[in-house]
C-alpha cells in the first residue's frame, strides 16, 4: 500500500443499530475498490461484530481508513475510540424498520463531528425510505438533505438519483421532490458563506467550485447533513458514498508539516504478538524504526514494525504520513488513550472518556490455582477495553468485573478462555454489609488465665458509642489503672475486634471507644492480656449498645427518554431508593437523581434497559451507608450465620 498525503486520507466511523448493515456497507466499498471479491449475502454466517476493526480502501487515488463499529451498545466503548480517530461517521439506518436504539445512541455520539445518514435496504419490499427520512428530519430539521434520492416504480426501486444531476427523466412526484431537495440544499449552501450568499440573493446560479467550497464548511460545522440511500447486499449507493466522502468530508489533521505526534485510541492483546496499538497520526509523519517517546508515560519506545491491514492482515509498511492510521506492534508501555512523540517534552493530548461499568459481576476460575491468571488475563482485557474494570474487594473477598451490560461481560469471559485459555465463572455479588450500634454501653472485659509460671492478666473498662468517624478511640485513665504501655495493645485488640461483628460476622464501623478504668498485675500482665480484654470488652459493648446493620446506599445518576419518567421512578421506589431531583436534558431526555441500596441494583442494567427499550443509561457509585430495615436485617443475619 502506498503512503498517501494528509488531503487524500479520510478516517470515517460506520456506527449504527446491530443488523443494519454496517459490515455489508464496508464489505460492498471493499468489493468496489476490487479489496475482495464478494459482499456477504444475509444467510451467509457473519459473526455480530464485538469490537472495533480497521478496514483500509483504496479508491480513486483516495485512501479510506474506515472503522467498522460494533451496533450494540455494551460494546460503546469502541465506537467512543472509533470517533476519535475520525474525520467523520457515516451512519447506517436500515429503511425496513422503526428508528432502533442502536441508531438514537449513533446520532447521539456523533452530534459534535461532521456525518452522513445512509438509508440502507431501499431496494427491499419493506422499506420506508420516506418514514425513515422524516424522522431524521424531526430531529436535525432543515440540516438533513438527501443528495442521493432513490426513485420507485409500482412501488419497486428503479434507480438512484443524484439531485445535481438533470431531471429531465424524473416523473411527477420525483421530479417535485428532486427540484424541493436542491432547492434547500442551495438555500444551506448560501448561508455557509457570505460571498456565496451574495450570489445567490443576486439571482446568479451557484457553479460547482460554490457548492464544492459550501457542502465543505456546511458538513464541516454540522449545518449540513447530506443523507445517501442504496443497498449494501446489492452494491447500490457505495460509488454514491466514496464520492461525498472524497469531495465533501476533509480530514482532521493538525499540521502536516510539524514533528511527529499521535495518541493509541485502540489496543488489541494478542496471545502470540502481544500488544497491537492503532495509532492516529496529529503531526508530521512516523517512519519505522523511529525512537518516540510515550508522553503519558514518560517512556521511550522504538518502533520496531508499523503496520496497515489489508483483508484482516497485518501489512508491514515503511512510513506514513499526518491524518493516516497505522498499527504498531511489542511496543508494552503503549496504552489507549496514550500520547506518543517524537519530542520528549510534547503536551499529552485529551484523554478518551469512556463511560463507567453499568453492571458488576463475581468472576472466579474454574480451575484451582489459576488466581494469577485470571489477574493478568484480566489486565490484558482491560488494556484491550477501557470500558471493562476488576477490582477486589476486600470485604467480601470477591473479585469483580464490571462492564456495559450482561452480554458484554459474558464476551469478556468468553474471550478469557478462547483467547487467553482462562475459564471462570461468573456468580452475583455480595453486598458489603457493615455493623455498627445505635445506643450506649458501659461494660468491663477482663482477660484472666493461670496456668503455671506466669499467667495473663488485663482487666479494662470501656464505653462504646456511635461516632461520624469509622473508628474513634481515647482514653482518661487516672492514677494508673491502665499502665500507658498497655494502651496500645487495647487500641489494637479494639480494631481487630472490629473486623467481625457480633450480629453477623460483618466488619464493624462508626464506633467510638472510651477506655476510662482497668486493672494490672505486676508480673501477669502483658500487651496480648489487655488485647483479649479489649476483646472481651468490644464484645459485650456491642451487644449491650444496640447492634445493627448497615448496607451501602448507591447514588443514581439516570438518563432516560421522557416517556419512561414514570416507570423509572415508581421502579426506583419498588427498590426501596428515593428520588432526589431531575433535570430536563433537552431532545426529550430526562436525567433523575436517585438513591438505593446496592442489594436492589446488581441487576439495574438489565431492568434499565427492559424498562427503556435499551434507551436509558445510568452512572452509580456508593453515597453513605444507612441502616437495614428490621425485617430484611434478620432474614441477612441469619443466612450470614447460616454460612458462617
Amino acid at each position: 500500500m502506498k503512503v498517501y498525503d494528509s488531503n487524500m486520507l479520510r478516517n470515517i466511523a460506520v456506527l449504527g443499530h446491530s443488523g443494519c448493515g454496517k459490515t455489508n456497507l464496508i464489505e460492498a466499498i471493499a468489493y468496489t475498490s476490487n479489496l475482495t471479491n464478494k459482499i456477504s449475502r444475509q444467510n451467509d454466517k457473519v459473526n455480530m461484530t464485538y469490537t472495533l476493526g480497521l478496514v483500509p480502501v483504496e479508491y480513486n487515488n483516495y485512501k479510506y481508513n474506515l472503522l467498522d463499529t460494533p451496533g450494540y451498545f455494551d460494546f460503546c466503548g469502541e465506537v467512543i475510540s472509533s470517533l476519535t480517530a475520525s474525520d467523520a461517521a457515516i451512519i447506517v439506518i436500515d429503511a425496513t424498520t422503526d428508528i432502533q436504539v442502536g441508531t438514537e445512541r449513533s446520532l447521539e455520539l456523533t452530534q459534535d463531528i461532521p456525518k452522513i445518514m445512509f438509508i440502507n435496504k431501499i431496494d427491499n419490499e419493506k422499506s420506508r425510505y420516506k418514514d425513515t427520512l422524516e424522522m431524521l428530519r424531526n430531529q436535525y430539521g432543515n440540516k438533513i438533505v438527501p443528495m442521493i434520492i432513490p426513485i420507485y416504480k409500482d412501488k419497486k426501486f428503479i434507480k438512484l438519483h443524484n439531485i445535481f444531476e438533470n431531471i429531465d427523466g424524473l416523473d411527477g412526484e420525483f421530479k417535485e421532490e428532486a427540484m424541493s431537495v436542491k432547492e434547500a440544499l442551495m438555500e444551506l449552501i448560501a448561508e455557509t458563506d457570505d460571498e456565496i450568499l451574495d450570489k445567490y440573493f443576486s439571482g446568479e446560479e451557484l457553479d460547482a467550485q460554490d457548492i464544492q467550497k459550501g457542502l465543505i464548511i456546511g458538513i464541516q460545522r454540522g449545518d449540513i447533513i447530506p443523507v445517501i440511500c442504496g443497498s449494501t447486499l446489492n452494491n447500490i449507493g457505495t460509488t454514491e458514498i466514496l464520492d461525498t466522502v472524497s469531495k465533501y468530508l476533509e480530514p482532521k489533521f493538525l499540521s502536516k508539516d510539524a514533528i511527529f505526534k499521535g495518541f493509541v485510541f485502540k489496543t488489541v492483546v494478542d496471545p502470540f504478538i502481544g500488544k497491537i496499538s492503532y495509532l492516529k497520526i496529529t503531526q508530521g509523519e512516523i517512519k519505522k524504526d523511529d525512537e518516540i517517546f510515550n508522553i503519558n508515560k514518560s517512556s521511550k519506545e522504538k518502533i520496531s514494525n508499523l503496520y496497515t491491514m489489508k483483508n484482516k492482515e497485518l501489512l508491514e509498511i515503511d512510513k506514513a504520513k499526518c491524518g493516516d492510521i497505522v498499527i504498531v506492534t511489542k511496543s508494552n508501555s503503549l496504552q489507549t488513550g496514550d500520547t506518543i512523540s517524537l519530542n520528549r517534552d510534547d503536551e499529552a493530548m485529551s484523554s478518551i472518556q469512556f463511560p463507567k461499568p453499568q453492571i458488576y459481576f463475581a468472576i472466579t476460575p474454574k480451575n484451582k490455582g489459576d488466581e494469577e491468571k485470571v489477574s493478568a488475563t484480566l489486565n490484558k482485557i482491560v488494556d484491550e477495553d477501557p470500558t471493562i474494570d476488576w477490582h477486589r474487594n476486600s470485604e467480601t473477598k470477591q473479585v469483580l468485573i464490571g462492564g456495559q451490560g450482561e452480554l458484554h461481560i459474558n464476551i469478556v469471559k468468553d474471550k478469557m478462555k478462547e483467547k487467553f485459555g482462562v475459564d471462570v465463572n461468573l456468580e452475583d455479588l455480595k453486598v458489603a454489609y457493615r455493623e455498627t450500634v445505635k445506643g450506649k454501653a458501659d461494660v468491663q472485659g477482663k482477660h484472666k488465665k493461670q496456668s503455671g509460671g506466669h499467667g495473663q492478666y488485663g482487666d479494662v473498662k470501656i464505653k462504646f458509642e456511635r461516632s461520624k468517624k469509622d473508628f474513634e478511640f481515647t482514653e482518661e485513665i487516672f492514677g494508673g489503672s491502665v499502665p500507658k504501655q498497655y494502651v496500645p495493645a487495647v487500641e489494637k485488640g479494639l480494631k481487630d475486634s472490629m473486623l467481625k461483628g457480633v450480629l453477623a460476622g460483618f466488619p464493624v464501623t462508626n464506633i467510638k471507644a472510651t477506655l476510662y478504668d482497668g486493672s494490672y498485675h505486676d508480673v501477669d500482665s502483658s500487651e496480648m492480656a489487655f488485647k483479649m480484654a479489649a476483646s472481651l470488652a468490644f464484645k459485650k459493648g456491642m451487644e449491650e449498645a444496640q447492634p445493627v446493620l448497615l448496607e451501602p446506599i448507591m447514588s443514581l445518576k439516570i438518563t432516560i427518554p421522557e416517556e419512561y419518567m414514570g416507570d423509572v421512578m415508581g421502579d426506583i421506589n419498588k427498590r426501596r431508593g428515593k428520588i432526589l431531583g431531575m433535570e430536563p436534558l433537552g431532545k426529550g431526555k430526562q436525567l433523575i437523581y436517585a438513591q438505593a441500596p446496592q442489594a436492589e441494583t446488581f441487576k439495574y442494567a438489565i431492568d434499565l434497559r427492559s424498562m427503556t427499550q435499551g434507551r436509558g443509561y445510568f452512572e452509580m457509585e456508593i453515597e453513605k451507608y444507612d441502616e437495614v430495615p428490621y425485617q430484611i436485617a434478620q432474614k441477612i443475619i441469619a443466612q450470614a450465620n447460616r454460612n458462617r
